[in-house]
Formats: structure tokens, C-alpha cells, sequence
């Protein structure tokens, strides 16, 4: 199983360190690097600032919101850092929720998955460089219909360094999971559990068994963000998790439509989902935090003393994971990839 880092996105602003644990991850032979966004700081910027310091990581959006930006100005950016990189770059997207794409972004959310069928043919063929762009689908019209009439299909100036760039896709649903399998060359869980894995392995082998599907089980990449924390006592590792878990099953989302809630009543939390979003959203945070269940942690991150992390791991290896995707500085790096080893 393969390591990678993950530098996420800013809080308040940029996160110290973060060139200085880039560097380290590529030292120490990590696989690739990630960058992230939300409603602050964008993916490729700071992917950018930290692929002009590396030089043979490759350096993936975990993820890239696609309600930000047409479908033709993300592949301009994708093949731009793809030149700048030398072949480094995996494009990651997501759909991100209702909440931040017409709230933050200003774009209609409905029918997410048929949505992302069309931005990804769209860039497929930007980066094919085969003959002028071209779409009439129900989202995405190129040329636009109507308007000032005037519209010309037109090819990229640049010529893509690679036409089979590499696209992962989020998802947390089991539609969205397999419409990664089929439409794309790697899927990007977040939170996942391997006691979940038959789960996903099952959406995954209906997008691979659809006709057309672009890859085989044994040539996808699943690169899972997994939070790795090595320290003697396991429920103080776990604290440090919790307010995160808090936020994202209680507050990253709305009441009816929070896919991070629904992917941990999935797990067998259900009621302790219900329970943490309903005080998360009634602003009592802490209880919130406090609400979240050692066991819930461990779950989904690997926590505790090395000889522990080690025997967990071998659950982990056995999952349809390729990469376990880590977070930290870059003085904890070496412990945890020690520990991972």
C-alpha cells in the first residue's frame, strides 16, 4: 500500500509548514501529494507552490469542486499543471453539496451525478486535443445555445502533455461510487472504514461491469484520506479526530442532505450520527464532540501505539485501497510512516 500526503485546505489562512512537510513526504518516498478546497483557500494553488519544490511526487486535488469552474477552465488548469509538473498531476473532482454549490458558488445542485458524466466528457475531449470541443447536454451546452448566437467549437492552443491524464472522482454514495468505476481512473473516499469494504466493492463492480467502463479493479487507484495518529494512549489520539468528525457529521452539510452523516449510519452509527448533528447544528459543539465514540475513531483512522497501528493495518491492506492519504507536520511524518512500515 502506497503513502501519501495530504496538505487539505487553509483555516484562516495559509497552514504553516506546509512546503516544509511536502518536501519531507517526498524525502521520506511518499507516493503523491493532495491539496483540497472548500470555501477559502482553491486546490491548485497551493499544488502548484508545492510542485515547484518537488520533483517526483505527483501532485493530485483531493478535490477540486466542479461547480467552481466550467469544465473547460478546469482541464486549462489541469493540462497547465500537467506541463509545469512534467506529468505529475492527477485530477481529482467532486460534487461537493447543496449547501456550498448554490449557496458559495451560485450554480444549481440537483441531478449532481448526471452533471459530473457531462464535465468529465467535456474534459476528456480538451485533453484528447482530437477535434473541437463539442456538447449538447443538459447542463453543459458547447457551443452555448443562445446567447449573442456567436458561439465557435474550439480546440485547446496548448497541447495537452498527456491525453490520458489521470481523473478521480469523490463520492460517498453507492451511485456516485460507481459511476467513479466507470467514468474515471480512480476514486477518492473520505471516511472510509474497512468494515465497510464490501460495501464499496460492490458500487465499485457495478460501474466496472457497465459497457464502456474506462478501467478494471486492478488498474483503478483508490487513494483514501486516513487520519494516522501515533501515541501511547489511544482515547487522547482520538480526541485530537473527534472535532473534525464533529464537524463534518454534524455541520458540513444540511439536516436532510449531509453525505458525511449518511456514510456513518451506513457504518452502524445512525443514531450517534442523528445525535451529534442535532447538537452540532443547535451550536453545542463540545457535546457534540463528546457525543463521538472512541470506537467510531478507530473505525475510520488508525490510532494509538505503533505495535497497534501496525496489526490494524493489515485490515486496511486488504481493501480495495491503494493509497492511505496522511496528514501532519513534517517532524510527525517519519514516525507515522515508521509505524506504517
Amino acid at each position: 500500500m502506497k503513502l501519501g500526503y495530504h496538505l487539505g485546505y487553509w483555516g484562516s489562512g495559509p497552514t504553516p509548514g506546509a512546503l516544509e512537510a511536502v518536501v519531507e513526504a517526498e524525502r521520506l518516498g511518499f507516493d503523491s501529494v493532495w491539496s483540497a478546497e472548500a470555501y477559502g483557500s482553491d486546490a491548485f494553488t497551493p499544488l502548484a507552490w508545492a510542485g515547484a519544490s518537488t520533483s517526483r511526487v505527483k501532485l493530485g486535488t483531493n478535490i477540486v469542486q466542479m461547480s467552481a469552474r466550467t469544465p473547460t477552465a478546469t482541464a486549462m488548469t489541469a493540462l497547465t499543471l500537467d506541463h509545469l509538473s512534467g506529468g505529475r498531476f492527477v485530477l481529482g473532482l467532486g460534487a461537493s453539496g447543496p449547501q456550498v454549490v448554490e449557496g458559495w458558488y451560485g450554480q444549481p445542485y440537483p441531478k449532481p451525478l448526471a452533471r459530473t458524466r457531462e464535465y468529465v466528457a467535456i474534459i476528456r475531449q480538451v485533453l484528447a486535443r482530437e477535434a473541437p470541443v463539442t456538447l449538447d447536454g443538459q447542463f453543459y451546452q458547447l457551443p452555448l445555445q443562445g446567447g449573442a448566437g456567436l458561439g465557435k467549437a474550439l480546440k485547446p492552443t496548448v497541447h495537452p502533455l498527456r491525453a490520458d491524464l489521470p481523473i478521480y472522482l469523490a463520492a460517498e454514495g453507492p451511485k456516485n461510487v460507481a459511476l467513479s468505476a466507470e467514468i474515471c481512473d480512480g476514486w477518492l473516499p473520505l471516511f472510509f472504514s474497512p468494515k465497510a469494504d464490501a460495501f464499496y466493492r460492490a458500487a465499485l463492480a457495478e460501474g466496472f461491469a457497465r459497457p464502456g467502463a474506462r478501467r478494471k479493479p486492478e488498474d483503478f487507484e483508490v487513494p483514501a484520506s486516513v487520519p494516522v495518529i501515533v501515541h501511547d494512549d489511544v482515547e487522547e489520539a482520538a480526541s485530537w479526530i473527534k472535532p473534525a468528525l464533529a464537524l463534518y457529521i454534524g455541520g458540513m452539510g444540511a439536516k436532510a442532505v449531509n453525505f458525511h452523516h449518511d456514510v456513518f449510519a451506513r457504518l452502524g452509527y445512525e443514531e450517534v450520527a442523528d445525535k451529534v448533528q442535532e447538537l452540532y447544528l443547535a451550536g453545542r459543539k463540545d457535546e457534540a464532540v463528546a457525543a463521538i465514540p472512541t470506537s467510531l475513531v478507530e473505525d475510520t483512522s488508525l490510532v494509538g501505539p505503533a505495535a497497534k497501528i501496525r496489526e490494524e493495518l493489515a485490515a486496511w491492506e486488504d481493501t480495495v485501497v491503494t493509497t492511505l492519504l496522511l496528514r501532519g507536520d513534517a517532524g510527525s511524518l517519519a514516525k507515522v510512516a515508521e509505524a506504517l512500515s
